[in-house]
């Protein structure tokens, strides 16, 4: 049966294992083509073909619920599921999401792109079943993976499903990897899956062998019966039947412990099988159809093992994130090689530059060393970088803990991902004036991502945490210069830096400023109107105050820069315009705009002057391209120059 065929799961059931191989070829061929016109999540898709075509064979979607976790692996559900025909829209502006959406189909039940909270989706989901709610619901099926077990919260929500004995299925694709490399001693090394230039000893065979044996055994449930009957016999034995019973344990947990170092799982009370060959369709049914069959016991784990980029060569060749994202490439040659553009580029070269002269700096990254620039000072500094996995709590407090001893920790994030360590940034950081600084890429509006990527909470949050310093730079240069002044601004307590995606605007040495200053830019002698732009706004505000110029309209301009302190020097010469407007990519609601019109105010003796604040929308924006949302929402710099001409009455 060819994909066009496959309208919905049901159409999945009719195919033997051999057409099934078929249709998962042709399924990675049109992956492949489709990211290669519209840029995406690549990787991840192409590993778990096999596992999702079996999971929508033996569950019933949606009466069966199927929950991904870390959605960037969604693709293939997305096509058996009736979205063939949006993939020539993938990820564009009104178009198909790149993660699972609710919206979309009956079929996604979370919309779910930060990683680790799939778990806790389904015990609640499944707790709600049990109580009445959605009572035809049969099977509440999780899909964990791709790095998201080194993620503190599942390890919450794997404590309390043992705990409740809630009935979900948990499926663990282990394919190694997060984005980089997973970190976390649950993975295999070497991945069963990875190709080895050493073929396997015959003790490494025999214990693989074994092991899949074990497998096959407990998967049986005579095997369980039978086993629960020999528990309770021996459990009734004249005076020795405890200590008999507990023997028989003890030399479970030692053979599960050779063979298979992930029944860790157990010892939390949810019961593990596997590994399985995740991309061998008998094998996956026959685990899966054996852990539904098992479901009322209570949790249970199915360890999936698959290969990150699975079927196309430029994928598996990919040694640092087996395509995990690409942006649109050529499918017969692949991508090229990822390296860091704009900004990113900036402050890995920066850092590099700092951690030369100063011994104490040690940078730190969340399972993205690549997208946050970090490669290149891990091969010159091996020993002082980290990558903690997909852990941002971990981090931040771990880096509190690097600045208690003497460090200059940097953790370099997505903007996005640091509000899952509001937490720790606030009662561990800043509570304790440490020396951290944080690098935030992403800021402001992301695009093709979406809601759930756009980074534009952190300077309304931040800016609220007592002895923070907020820097916005508008050029790679500034960005530079920020962190150099950052390594002896932490002296007094934590610093973040802000910074988009996409290219960075350059200027000379003379147009960088320093410290907290704010940089004057232009002047309007008749101080009628003043612009205050942070970070990425400030070209946008330039490039709409040179076109007022060539129509006689005279602007003031301040870079902001440091947007938590705000330069008193700057506050002082804005509050003597009769007019202002700010200008920032952050939510407007509670953002720095608002803050730097009550220093104003403040400031001014005699009437205060007219304030305009621009800024994002107290809502979920769309997933479309960074310039397309942020001309709809009239911050490019036509927008801007509208803003300018209606504040003063200009035609």
């Amino acid at each position: 049966m060819a994909l066009a065929d496959i309208r919905q799961p049901s159409d999945l059931r009719g195919l033997n294992h051999s057409q099934l191989e078929e249709l998962s070829g042709e399924i990675r061929d049109f992956i492949v083509a489709a990211v290669a016109e519209t840029g995406g999540h690549l990787g991840s898709n192409l590993g778990a073909v096999e596992l999702t075509l079996a999971l929508h064979r033996v569950f019933e979607s949606p009466r069966d619920a199927i929950l991904w976790d870390t959605g960037h692996q969604s693709y293939v559900h997305k096509l058996v599921t009736g979205r063939r025909g949006g993939f020539s829209q993938l990820r564009q502006a009104g178009g198909l999401s790149g993660y699972p959406s609710r919206e979309e189909s009956v079929h996604d039940f979370i919309e779910n792109s930060h990683a680790s909270t799939v778990l806790s989706y389904a015990h609640g989901m499944a707790v709600a079943r049990d109580n009445g709610q959605n009572s035809d619901r049969r099977h509440v099926v999780a899909v964990i993976g791709d790095g998201s077990l080194t993620g503190g919260m599942a390890y919450e929500a794997l404590n309390n499903l043992g705990h409740s004995k809630s009935r979900v299925i948990i499926v663990l694709n282990d394919n190694g990897r997060s984005y980089a490399p997973t970190v976390s001693n649950l993975t295999h090394q070497p991945h069963p899956l990875e190709e080895t230039s050493d073929m396997p000893r015959p003790r490494d065979r025999f214990t693989r062998r074994l092991s899949r044996t074990l497998t096959n055994v407990r998967l049986n449930p005579v095997y369980v019966q039978r086993q629960r009957r020999l528990e309770k016999w021996l459990h009734d034995l004249p005076v020795l039947g405890p200590q008999a019973e507990r023997g028989l344990e003890a030399i479970k947990a030692g053979i599960r412990e050779y063979l298979q170092p992930t029944a860790f799982f157990e010892a939390l009370g949810v019961r593990y099988v596997g590994p399985v060959d995740g991309h061998n369709f008998a094998e996956l049914e026959h685990a899966l159809n054996a852990a539904a069959a098992r479901s009322e016991e209570g949790p249970i784990v199915v360890h999936v093992l698959t290969q990150k980029g699975r079927g196309y060569s430029p994928a598996e060749d990919d040694d640092e994130k087996h395509l995990h994202d690409a942006p649109v490439f050529d499918p017969v040659s692949g991508p090229p090689k990822s390296v860091p553009t704009g900004y990113t580029q900036a402050f890995a070269d920066a850092l590099i530059k700092e951690a030369q002269s100063d011994q104490r700096i040690v940078a730190i990254t969340a399972a993205m060393p690549g997208p946050t620039g970090l490669i290149a000072f891990e091969s010159h500094f091996p020993d002082r970088f980290f990558d903690v996995g997909i852990a941002e709590q971990h981090a931040v407090t771990f880096a509190a803990g690097l600045a208690m001893g003497g460090m200059r920790p940097v953790v370099a994030l997505y903007s996005t991902f640091l509000n899952r360590a509001w937490d720790q940034l606030v009662y561990d950081v800043a509570l304790h004036r440490l020396p951290v600084v944080f690098c935030l890429d992403r800021a402001g509006i992301t695009g093709d991502d979406g809601p759930s990527h756009h980074g534009i909470y952190d300077m309304a949050l931040l800016s609220k945490v007592p002895g923070m310093r907020v820097l916005a730079p508008s050029s790679a240069q500034d960005l530079q210069q920020m962190l150099h002044d950052a390594m002896a601004l932490a002296d007094t307590g934590p610093v973040v830096i802000r910074y988009p995606k996409g290219n960075a605007r350059q200027v000379s040495e003379h147009d960088v400023g320093s410290g907290l200053h704010a940089r004057r830019m232009a002047s309007d002698p008749s101080k009628k109107l003043c612009i205050l732009a942070v970070g990425k706004m400030v070209g946008a505000a330039e490039q709409a105050v040179a076109a007022l110029s060539h129509s006689g309209v005279h602007v003031t301009l301040w870079d902001v820069r440091s947007c938590v302190p705000a330069d008193v020097a700057m506050i002082h010469d804005a509050a003597a315009h009769r007019h202002i407007i700010t200008i920032e990519d952050g939510i407007r609601d509670g953002g720095i705009g608002f803050l730097l019109a009550d220093a104003i105010t403040s400031a001014t003796s005699a009437q205060s002057p007219d304030i305009r604040v621009l800024g994002l929308p107290t809502r979920f924006i769309p997933h479309a391209k960074p310039d397309v949302i942020l001309a709809k929402l009239g911050l490019d710099a036509a927008g801007i120059e509208r803003s300018v001409r209606d504040t003063i009455a200009l035609p």
